[in-house]
């Protein structure tokens, strides 16, 4: 489904841009896998279009898709620093230490190594988020808060195992923004089309 052009994007300009909010349970990828759908079955793109960078099949929320291979080197080369922020439900409500453990950084596990993670900025919130389907188990997480996480690295998983080291494991996962690129007002499943000048100007890049 597409959302309204809102930004005004020229229809002469070869590169192209597009934000969508992934789906849950949607592969970051245009093709199906193990049984899972892939942004294919969603959209109907140009073939030259791919993901810049990746949500896991369970996280939900903004992800880009452009043709802009320069686009693709720029943000996810980590010298950059682009910022990254979540909204993330865990189990149970962190304490004020456990925040301030989150915020000066952790020791997780990355493919077999241990890895500290970089400073990071967390606050408990109340937002309204409609409920993904299939929602979250209440009756068996019966006790649940949210929380918004702005980091400057994507290491994999890294915000569930950030959540997970200090007791409060993820149950649901938003990516809200990077830098000034925000995925509101799409809802989960829309799609919108972005001119380059304004992609660029709202992640930083220019």
């Amino acid at each position: 489904m597409y959302y309204s052009d809102l930004f005004g994007v020229s229809k002469k300009n070869k590169l192209k841009y597009y934000l969508i909010h992934k789906p849950y349970k949607v592969l970051s990828q245009f093709t199906d896998e193990d049984g899972n759908p892939g942004l294919g079955t969603l959209y109907d793109l140009p073939k030259d279009v791919y993901p810049v960078g990746r949500l896991d099949l369970d996280s939900e929320g903004l992800l880009i898709l452009s043709n802009d291979k320069s686009l693709n080197n720029k943000l996810l080369n980590p010298s950059n620093n682009h910022t990254r922020t979540y909204w993330v439900e865990v189990e149970g409500k962190p304490s004020v230490d456990a925040l301030e453990k989150f915020s000066m950084g952790l020791e997780i596990n990355l493919k077999g190594k241990k890895y500290h993670t970089k400073k990071a900025t967390i606050k408990s919130i109340n937002p309204e988020v409609s409920d993904r389907e299939p929602p979250v188990n209440v009756s068996k997480h019966p006790e649940r808060s949210w929380l918004e996480v702005s980091l400057t690295e994507g290491k994999n998983r890294q915000v569930r195992k950030m959540t997970a080291a200090i007791r409060h494991p993820t149950l649901r996962l938003i990516r809200v923004s990077i830098e000034d690129l925000s995925v509101f007002p799409l809802n989960s499943g829309e799609i919108t089309q972005i001119s380059q000048g304004a992609i660029y100007k709202k992640l930083r890049l220019l």
